[in-house]
């Protein structure tokens, strides 16, 4: 598709180019012409003719393209739902009635399994939103966001311990956002925690500290750690653009984002959330 629209393009241009210089000649060399305004306001026209033209042929079929993937996000989004509900309330009935420990331990796995897709519907349901500038901002509590963030984490990593101290902190931001920043970070301490299997998270005067005590960075690496595909360890899963993604998202979002960390010792996250932002919000409205 894009390659012959390309083609297009450079067949247009092409043309365009010999057209210009052809109506140049014909009126400088042939008519001899000295009226360098008619010159000027004919050469004006064809341009900005010519402008629209490759603006259009350039423009319209990613516009129809991206209309598509967007009307497609939307059906898939729409049909998700309904077998992810009828997951959930069948799971739900099943282990009401099953009492045996080794089957109560299969349904668990596919309650994790079901909220790991809900989350990944949720998510797809933000960045539809996000594509077609909906507002995404709202006022919630960030202690209530962070228990769930923890909860849901601890099904994905039962090995650790998370000691969760918080106090309540209403703030004006992007929930779903957030989620994917608080749990990019939680990620990364538990992925550098090898010999250490607790995450310390507090939330204190609008401040969240997500603390490991891992492998930790020397100041080389913390200076690269924003980098895009930037890995500490290679041999990691992963792609490395984690850290990335949570930078952007806390310039993006007014949010003060400082990293602690030394070998051996760990890494302190620290997010500083504005509270005047609420204030802001309400006002507006």
């Amino acid at each position: 598709m894009f390659r012959n629209q390309r083609l297009n393009i450079f067949i247009y241009y092409f043309f365009t180019v010999t057209i210009f210089l052809a109506i140049f000649y014909y009126f400088t060399v042939i008519l001899k012409t000295e009226n360098l305004l008619l010159l000027s306001f004919f050469i004006l026209i064809f341009i900005f003719i010519a402008g629209l033209m490759i603006a259009k042929l350039s423009v319209d079929p990613l516009q129809e393209y991206i209309d598509n993937l967007q009307s497609f996000s939307y059906e898939t989004l729409h049909e998700l739902n309904l077998p992810l509900s009828t997951i959930r309330s069948n799971l739900s009935m099943l282990q009401k009635s099953i009492l045996e420990e080794k089957d109560t331990k299969r349904l668990n796995r596919i309650q994790i399994a079901c909220d790991m897709l809900q989350q990944r519907y949720n998510e797809l349901d933000y960045m539809i939103k996000k594509q077609s500038h909906s507002e995404i901002q709202s006022i919630f509590d960030l202690s209530e966001l962070l228990q769930q963030r923890v909860e849901f984490l601890k099904q994905i990593y039962p090995h650790f311990t998370f000691n969760l101290k918080y106090e309540k902190a209403n703030i004006l931001n992007d929930k779903i956002g957030l989620s994917k920043v608080i749990d990019n970070i939680i990620d990364n301490g538990v992925k550098y925690s090898e010999n250490s299997m607790i995450i310390d998270i507090s939330l204190k005067e609008h401040e969240l500290c997500i603390q490991d005590y891992g492998r930790g960075m020397d100041e080389v690496e913390l200076v690269q750690i924003f980098d895009k595909y930037y890995q500490n360890n290679k041999n990691m899963q992963g792609f490395g653009i984690g850290l990335s993604m949570v930078k952007r998202f806390c310039d993006n979002n007014k949010i003060l984002l400082r990293f602690e960390s030394a070998p051996d010792f760990g890494t302190k996250v620290l997010l500083k959330f504005k509270k005047e932002n609420i204030k802001e919000h309400i006002n507006g409205k």
